[in-house]
């Protein structure tokens, strides 16, 4: 049976290819279609310890069983424009994946309303400096459309957490220069103190869960950012 598979990040560059197609016995399971890889690539197979899986844009275990045509990702840990448009988890959360520059100021205005006491905000910027070296610029990538079901799951359990009144989540993909946003999140409340619960661990779970890759850029090279353990473990206390 045949079935779609996608590589990000570092994977991508060992294997070659962003998508490929592969020819797969009846009854195989996660681990076989990676291992159908790994046979090629022999340099794929140090990264098994830390690769999640996902297939059909859910994460997935690697004993998960695939059927003909579904989609399977290998996804290295996570990094932690005209957009693609906003996704909405609940009717005052906001998740985008955007390819222009974030507008804070405009965005955090919009989330104000007479009944919050508070609104806490973080804001990722690229710095000029990582691993001892100048960095030039970043580029960052995702697998967009599961990038967005994660934040929105994110959303829900902020909310399950946490008495608050609207979450935005917005991440800029491709290449960003030094001292742009790469990431901005805010969460209003009538409170001050769920609001910095919220935000703090919005920014936290976010790095670890969704996934969105980032490459730096120095004057000798490139590298991938390494992640903060397997994405697949979600939404842990």
């Amino acid at each position: 049976m045949l079935v779609k598979v996608l590589f990000f990040g570092r994977l991508k560059e060992i294997v070659g290819v962003a998508e490929d197609s592969a020819e797969v016995a009846a009854g195989a399971r996660v681990a076989d279609v990676f291992a159908h890889y790994g046979s090629r690539f022999p340099e794929l197979e140090k990264f098994r310890a830390s690769v999640a899986a996902a297939v059909n844009q859910q994460y997935s275990e690697w004993s998960a069983p695939v059927a003909s045509g579904d989609e399977v990702a290998f996804l290295p840990p996570v990094s932690g424009g005209q957009g693609t448009g906003a996704e909405i988890s609940a009717p005052r959360d906001t998740c985008e994946i955007v390819h222009s520059p974030i507008r804070t100021a405009e965005l955090v205005q919009q989330l104000k309303t007479p009944a919050d006491g508070a609104l806490v905000v973080f804001e990722g910027i690229v710095r000029n400096n990582s691993r001892g070296k100048e960095t030039l610029y970043l580029i960052y990538e995702a697998y967009e459309s599961m990038a967005l079901g994660v934040m929105r799951d994110l959303c829900a359990e902020i909310r399950r957490r946490n008495s608050i009144d609207r979450i935005l989540m917005q991440h800029r993909l491709g290449r960003l220069e030094i001292g742009e946003t790469s990431i901005l999140i805010a969460v209003s409340s009538a409170h001050r103190a769920a609001a910095f619960d919220a935000c703090r661990f919005a920014i936290d779970t976010f790095k670890r869960t969704v996934p969105i890759w980032k490459q730096e850029f120095f004057r000798d090279g490139a590298v991938w950012a390494e992640g903060e353990g397997n994405p697949a473990k979600t939404f842990s206390p």
